[in-house]
C-alpha cells in the first residue's frame, strides 16, 4: 500500500506539473503572437492625388469620375468629408484630408468651376482663392503576402463607435464584464440548440473567436474547445478589452476577393462600400456585422436577400439595444444593401500598372518587406487618363475587328501614356481586357517597331550637318551583307519620288530614302543615336535596323519618344513617387532626374519635322475632336512587314502616348500604324485634356521660306512654299523661281513654333 499511495502522490504532482507547465507554455504562445507581428501586411499602392488649381485642364466627366472612385457621395447638402454636389457648372466638395509626405491636408469644404475644359475657380467655403488643393489618393491595389489574406489595419480611433457598440450587442453582450469565456452565454446556445435540434447559436465570446481565428485550426471537438477557453482567459488576464476587440475587428474573416480573403472591417469596408471605415453610416455597420456569421452564406452579391434579411436583424438588436432610434430604425431597414457594384467590387483593377511598380520596387526593396511590411506606394498613375486609355483600346479594337470583319477578340494592344517632362507613366493598359493580370503587352512585348526608329535616322543626320531641306534620294536601294544576301527596301506604297526634302522624307515615311540616309551617316552613328535616346537593351547593327527590325515594347518605345519631345532630355520612366512605412516615415523618394543627351537645336528641328508627320504626314489621319482639333501635335507611325504589327507614338504639351496593336500569333493583320494604333491615340488625345506641343526656339536657329520640292529658297507667298527652321549659316542660299500666290496660306506652324 505504502508503494502505491508513493506512486499516485508522484503521479498527481507529476499531473499538476505538467498541467502548471502546460498552462505556462500556452500563456508564452498567446503573449508571443499578440505583442508580436501579428499579421503579414501587404503593401498598399496608390494613385497620384487629384491636385486642383485654377487654369488646371479639366473636364467636368472626368472630375465626377475621379470623385466617384474616391467613393465620394453626391448629396443635398454638405455635412461630411467624402461628400460633393453641383449647382449649375460649380461644385462643391467636402474632402476627406490625408497625409501627404510633404504635410497634412485637411479635411475641407471648397467651392470648384470648371470653363472650357479647365479649372476657373477655385475657393474656400469662406471665398478664400486656394492656390492649390489635393484630394487624397486612390488606393489601387497592393502586393500581397503569398498566403490568401489581405487586411487593412485599423485603430478603434480609426472605428466608428458604433461599429463597436453593435459587434458586441450582436456577437456577445457580455464581453465588457466576462473574463474570456461566458458561461451563462454556453448554457444559453446549448439549450436553444437542444430546443432547435441543431446547431442554431454559438456561445463562443468575441475573445474566444479571437483565439480560434487567431490561434487555431477550425476544428470542432471537446479538447479543442478546452483548449480555445484557456486561452481566452489567459489573453483576458493580459491584455485590456479595448486591444482584444481591436484585434479582432482587424482579424475576423468578412469576405473573399479572388483569391485573397477580406480579413478586418478595415478591408471590408472598402470592399463592400468603397469607402473608409469611419464614414460608414448605421446600415451600412449592420451589413458588415452581420457577416461576422458567415460571409459565404450572407454575401450580398450572391444572396442578396438572405444578406438583406441578416442586415435588418442586426438593425434590430441595434434598436433593442437602443443604438438606433425607432424612427431610424424604420428608416433603415427599407434601404437598398448599398453595396458597390460586383464589377468594382475587384480590389486590384490595374494589374498592367502595378506589375511595372512591384518591377521598380524590387529594384530597391526585397519582396518579403513589399508583401509583409505594410509600406505605403506612393504612384505616379492618373485613374482619369487611365480610364480613358484603356475605353480608347477596347472600343477602338471593338470597331476596327467590325470594320474588317476580324474574328472578335483577335487583336491586341499595348499602351504606355507618359507626362511630358517627368516621365512619370500615367497609364499603362497590357491587354484588351483591362484587368487581366496575365501577359502585360505594355511592357513585356517584344515586337518589331517599324518605321518608329525613323526619327533616330534623321536626328542622327540633321547632327551631322544636313537640314530639313536637305535633298535626299528616294531612289530604290540595294545592300549586300556579310552573308552575301541582298536587303532591298522597298517603299510602302511600291513607287519612288527621286530627290525629296528631307522633312518630306519623314514626314511620308519613305522607306527608300530613309536607307540611303541612314547608310550615308553610318550605322554605327544610328546606333549610338538610339542609345542615347534611351534604349538599354542590345540589339543587332544591321541595315534592317534603319526600317525598325528593332523590336521593342510599347513602354521602351515611349521613353525613346520622351526623350525627343521633352528638348533632348533623357528621364527614366518612372511609376513611384515615394515610399512610407505605415506610421508615415519616408523610406525613399523617387527624386526626377533628367539628362541632356541631344543639342536643342537638332531635337528643335526633329520634332518640327514630326509635326509635320501629323499636319500632312502619314499621321494626318488623327483630326483631333472638340477644342483639340486646333492642338498642335507630333509623332511617327510604323508599320511592318505584311502589317503584323501596327505602331503609333505621338505627343502634345502635356503627355506622350505609344500605341502597339497586332495579333498574339504574329500573324498578318490589314492595318498600318495609321489606320490601326493611330485610331487609339487619336481617340484618346481627343478625350483627354492638352495644349499644344511648343518649344522654345534655340538662339542659333531661325526661320526662312523654301521651296517644298527643290529645297531652295523661296518666299512667303510663292506656290508650295514651306516655312522651316535652320541653324544660322544652314539655310539654301539658291533661290528658286517663285510662283505668286494670290491667297497665301496662314501657317498653323507660323504661329505655334516661331516664336
Amino acid at each position: 500500500m505504502p508503494a502505491i499511495k508513493r506512486w499516485l502522490i508522484g503521479a498527481l504532482v507529476l499531473s499538476i506539473f505538467l498541467s502548471l507547465a502546460g498552462v505556462v507554455a500556452l500563456d508564452y504562445v498567446v503573449r508571443e503572437k499578440f505583442e508580436g507581428k501579428k499579421w503579414s501586411i501587404p503593401a498598399r499602392v496608390y494613385a497620384r492625388p487629384l491636385e486642383l488649381y485654377v487654369s488646371k485642364p479639366l473636364r467636368s466627366q472626368s472630375f465626377e469620375y475621379e470623385l466617384s472612385r474616391l467613393s465620394y457621395v453626391q448629396v443635398e447638402r454638405l455635412t461630411a468629408p467624402g461628400q460633393w454636389l453641383k449647382n449649375s457648372r460649380e461644385y462643391k466638395v467636402f474632402s476627406r484630408g490625408f497625409d501627404f509626405i510633404d504635410g497634412q491636408e485637411k479635411a475641407k469644404k471648397f467651392s470648384l468651376k470648371i470653363e472650357s475644359s479647365r479649372v476657373s475657380k477655385l475657393e474656400s467655403f469662406s471665398g478664400e482663392d486656394l492656390a492649390l488643393l489635393r484630394l487624397e489618393p486612390l488606393e489601387i491595389g497592393g502586393i500581397y503576402p503569398n498566403h490568401p489574406e489581405n487586411r487593412t489595419l485599423v485603430s478603434l480611433l480609426d472605428v466608428p463607435p458604433l461599429l463597436g457598440e453593435t459587434l458586441i450587442a450582436v456577437e456577445d453582450r457580455g464581453f465588457v464584464s466576462h473574463y474570456g469565456v461566458s458561461p451563462k452565454s454556453i448554457l444559453r446556445a446549448a439549450l436553444a440548440n437542444i430546443r432547435a435540434g441543431g446547431v442554431v447559436q454559438g456561445g463562443s465570446t468575441i475573445t474566444q473567436q479571437l483565439i480560434k481565428n487567431f490561434y487555431l485550426d477550425s476544428r470542432q471537438n471537446l479538447g479543442r474547445k478546452i483548449l480555445e477557453s484557456l486561452m481566452a482567459v489567459s489573453l483576458e488576464l493580459h491584455y485590456s478589452k479595448a486591444q482584444i476587440l481591436e484585434t479582432y475587428i482587424n482579424e475576423v474573416y468578412l469576405g473573399q476577393s479572388g483569391a485573397q480573403g477580406i480579413h478586418g472591417f478595415g478591408l471590408a469596408s472598402q470592399h463592400y462600400f468603397g469607402r473608409p471605415l469611419i464614414e460608414l453610416n448605421s446600415v451600412q455597420i449592420a451589413l458588415l456585422v452581420g457577416l461576422v456569421k458567415g460571409a459565404s452564406y450572407y454575401n450580398p452579391w450572391k444572396n442578396p436577400a438572405r444578406a438583406l434579411e441578416r442586415r435588418n436583424l442586426v438593425l434590430q438588436i441595434m434598436k433593442d439595444g437602443q443604438l438606433l432610434t425607432a424612427e431610424d430604425y424604420n428608416a433603415a431597414v427599407r434601404l437598398p444593401l448599398g453595396v458597390v457594384t460586383r464589377s468594382r467590387k475587384k480590389l486590384q483593377p490595374y494589374p498592367a500598372f502595378l506589375e511595372l511598380v512591384r518591377r521598380q520596387l524590387l529594384q530597391d526593396y526585397e519582396e518579403s518587406d513589399l508583401k509583409t511590411e505594410g509600406l505605403a506606394i506612393f504612384t505616379t498613375l492618373d485613374p482619369q487618363a487611365q480610364h480613358q486609355a484603356e475605353k480608347s483600346l477596347s472600343q477602338t479594337l471593338n470597331t476596327l475587328e467590325l470594320e474588317h470583319s476580324l474574328t472578335k477578340g483577335g487583336l491586341q494592344s499595348g499602351l504606355a501614356m507618359l507626362a511630358l517632362g517627368s516621365a512619370e507613366v500615367l497609364a499603362l493598359v497590357g491587354d484588351r481586357k483591362v484587368q487581366y493580370s496575365g501577359f502585360n503587352r505594355a511592357i513585356d512585348i517584344r515586337r518589331p517597331i517599324g518605321s518608329l526608329v525613323k526619327p533616330a535616322v534623321y536626328l542622327a543626320a540633321l547632327g551631322e550637318g544636313y537640314s530639313l531641306s536637305s535633298l535626299i534620294s528616294d531612289a530604290p536601294v540595294a545592300v549586300r551583307g556579310p552573308d552575301q544576301s541582298v536587303w532591298k527596301p522597298r517603299n510602302f506604297s511600291r513607287q519612288s519620288h527621286g530627290d525629296v526634302p528631307l522633312y518630306k522624307a519623314l514626314a511620308s515615311s519613305f522607306n527608300q530614302a530613309t536607307a540611303r540616309l541612314g547608310m550615308s551617316v553610318g550605322l554605327n552613328l544610328v546606333e549610338s543615336t538610339l542609345q542615347a535616346s534611351g534604349l538599354e537593351r542590345s540589339f543587332a547593327v544591321v541595315p534592317s535596323l534603319l526600317l525598325g527590325s528593332l523590336e521593342l515594347s510599347p513602354l521602351e518605345v515611349a521613353s525613346m519618344y520622351h526623350t525627343f519631345a521633352a528638348d533632348g532630355f533623357y528621364t527614366k520612366p518612372r511609376a513611384i513617387r515615394s515610399v512610407q512605412t505605415p506610421q508615415g516615415e519616408t523610406l525613399k523618394r523617387y527624386a526626377l532626374r533628367s539628362e541632356r543627351r541631344f543639342p536643342s537645336s537638332t531635337i528643335y528641328q526633329l520634332n518640327y519635322a514630326l509635326s509635320l508627320v501629323m499636319q500632312d504626314g502619314t499621321g494626318q489621319r488623327a483630326k483631333l475632336r472638340n477644342e483639340a482639333e486646333q492642338r498642335v501635335t507630333a509623332g511617327k507611325t510604323g508599320t511592318t512587314n505584311n502589317q503584323r504589327d501596327s505602331w503609333f507614338s505621338g505627343y502634345d504639351g502635356d503627355q506622350l502616348v505609344s500605341i502597339w496593336v497586332g495579333r498574339d500569333d504574329n500573324g498578318i493583320t490589314p492595318l498600318t500604324g495609321s489606320t490601326g494604333a493611330l485610331r487609339i491615340w487619336a481617340d484618346l488625345m481627343s478625350n483627354t485634356p492638352g495644349r499644344s506641343l511648343t518649344m522654345a526656339k534655340p538662339a542659333n536657329l531661325e526661320y526662312y521660306w523654301v521651296d517644298s520640292v527643290t529645297g531652295n529658297a523661296s518666299g512667303e507667298n510663292c506656290r508650295g512654299a514651306r516655312l522651316l527652321p535652320f541653324e544660322l549659316g544652314q539655310q539654301p542660299q539658291k533661290k528658286s523661281r517663285c510662283e505668286w500666290r494670290k491667297n497665301p496660306v496662314i501657317h498653323w506652324w507660323r504661329k505655334v513654333w516661331q516664336n
